[in-house]
């Protein structure tokens, strides 16, 4: 039996207003389900089952979202802080009443692939340690990043605490007093890929993550731009 809930619930976490707002609203009669007009909002739905109309418009009823940022610097990636713009302060009010999440941290000044949606299940799939899910990151380095270094980030490297990092790979792109780079790393420790760089006596001064697993950045969004996933992409993160 498909689980239902009340109306006016629905209605509510869908964003159309308070439980007070919404019991006017459904009696003026604009509230139809499955072609039956409904006045009273503890009414018992089926959201995924039964046609839920509002004004005429059939409610597009749905748990969770997932959205691709191109995260800027600047903001950080949290959902609320009173002082600092968040990633979610990034989006359409039609997205906030989700209350969505990011999934793991970019540092205020790193841009790229951020994932937010509300699902805690699959946000801590992909950051649980023990799945080992790989991130890739883009870099400028101040200083001259060598074949060397390679065989010290494929080994692992010492961290200033003391932590010997995984075995990371580290491609060069341009070798030279400014280098650029993609690593890629199997976990996330505080700072990782600018500690890595500190540890062998080189600064990162741009880094972008460019991708999460087989997850990529789509190119086309410009910084602070974001859109849902497709339906490829979720297969990516869900069978990664």
């Amino acid at each position: 039996m498909a689980k239902t809930q009340r109306l006016d619930k629905i209605l509510s976490n869908m964003g159309y207003g308070t439980r007070k707002e919404i019991k006017i609203f459904i009696k003026k009669n604009n509230v139809k389900v499955n072609g039956v007009g409904v006045k009273d909002g503890s009414f018992h739905v089926s959201p995924h089952e039964d046609m839920i109309e509002i004004n005429g418009e059939r409610l597009d009823y749905r748990d969770t979202v997932y959205l691709m940022m191109n995260k800027p610097q600047g903001v950080i990636s949290a959902s609320f802080d009173p002082k600092v713009e968040t990633v979610v302060d990034l989006l359409d009010e039609g997205y906030r009443i989700f209350e969505l999440f990011p999934v793991g941290r970019l540092d205020k000044d790193t841009e790229g692939l951020l994932i937010l949606t509300n699902d805690g299940k699959l946000a801590h799939e992909l950051l649980a340690p023990k799945k080992h899910v790989p991130k890739t990151y883009f870099a400028v380095v101040d200083g001259k990043v060598t074949n060397q270094d390679q065989e010290s980030f494929q080994k692992g490297v010492t961290l200033d605490d003391g932590y010997v990092t995984q075995p990371a790979e580290l491609i060069l792109l341009k070798s030279d007093d400014i280098s650029e780079i993609e690593l890629t790393i199997y976990e996330g420790k505080f700072h990782q890929v600018k500690r890595m760089f500190e540890a062998v006596g080189k600064k990162v001064t741009y880094l972008k993550r460019i991708a999460m697993g087989s997850l990529k950045l789509d190119s086309n969004l410009d910084l602070g731009e974001y859109r849902e996933l497709t339906e490829e992409e979720m297969q990516i993160l869900m069978n990664r």
